[in-house]
């Protein structure tokens, strides 16, 4: 999805500034409220209504001028009413109000207080076992796809249509362009590739390289 959120590469936002919670041993978050939003967020993501990628592309969706306009909390929490909504686990009333209007959506798995230590620690890994065999290895050139979707993709925008090298083979893994979709995790190869940051922006940069994950049907052979 080409979106506001996929600012990687550009100009003019200006440099980003160190605040309080970025101090050693500070507190991660500026509010109260912040703390609840990630809490409750992960706290629905456990009950199997979406994944992870789902979630990522319900914040992406934001309109422009919202997104930019909203703190980092302030989008995961419009994501998550978009989702809690679309999957009819709340309305907009009930939101807006913080009171339960109506009976909860049955069979819906819920987080208790006494599981979450051991719900955190186990994680969600999203490595799979390999069904084919890598296409590419370390030291292959390779040239990313020219894609513009419309939906979730993990691909940046800066980094469409460049010729880059395979530094790492990462294993397959749970391919989030099909996972927010809902159409199953379609596990693929994952690569790393690193890019000289002249082939990115050209010869106006002060950059070295760039090394960016990359899913392999993100990737053709540099010679295709």
């Amino acid at each position: 999805m080409n979106a506001a959120h996929d600012m990687g590469g550009m100009q003019a936002f200006g440099p980003v500034a160190a605040d309080a919670c970025d101090a050693p041993g500070a507190s991660p978050f500026h509010a109260e409220w912040e703390r609840r939003v990630l809490a409750v967020t992960l706290a629905m993501g456990a009950t199997g209504q979406w994944n992870i990628d789902t979630s990522r592309a319900a914040r992406e969706s934001l309109p422009p001028a919202q997104y930019l306009g909203s703190s980092y909390y302030e989008i995961w929490f419009e994501g998550l009413k978009k989702l809690l909504m679309a999957k009819g686990l709340a309305s907009a009333d009930e939101i807006a109000s913080g009171h339960s209007q109506s009976a909860a959506k049955p069979n819906v798995r819920v987080l208790k207080a006494a599981d979450v230590s051991a719900a955190l620690l186990r994680g969600a890994p999203v490595d799979r076992p390999a069904t084919s065999t890598a296409r590419f290895a370390i030291g292959d050139e390779v040239r990313t796809k020219l894609m513009n979707p419309p939906t979730h993709t993990r691909l940046p925008r800066y980094c469409r249509d460049k010729r880059g090298r395979v530094v790492a083979v990462r294993g397959t893994h749970v391919f989030p362009d099909t996972n927010a979709l809902g159409q199953g995790e379609q596990p693929h190869w994952l690569y790393t590739v690193r890019f000289d940051a002249t082939e990115l922006w050209g010869p106006d940069t002060t950059a070295s390289s760039v090394c960016v994950d990359c899913w392999e049907p993100y990737l053709h052979a540099a010679s295709a």
